[in-house]
């Protein structure tokens, strides 16, 4: 891992490898909530990714809606 400029280069993040897609559907536990409270944590493949409308202990299915390169947001369907 190298730093340029007071940010971290090397592997911080999953990148274009993923393991979700926008606009695909999946299904998992809601481990926690965000730190705003207004989202599930659900991980894929160790991948967080921010559910609206989950609340920790659902087990819920979900769309992605947006897929960045260290988390991705959902909607619970």
């Amino acid at each position: 891992m190298s730093y340029r400029g007071g940010r971290r280069y090397g592997r911080t993040g999953f990148g274009p490898d993923a393991p979700v897609e926008e606009g695909k559907e999946y299904e998992s536990d809601i481990t926690e909530m965000s730190h705003r409270g207004d989202a599930g944590v659900a991980k894929i493949q160790g991948f967080v990714i921010f559910v609206s409308g989950a609340k920790e202990g659902e087990h819920v299915k979900f769309k992605i809606t947006r897929v960045a390169r260290r988390f991705a947001t959902a909607e619970k369907i």
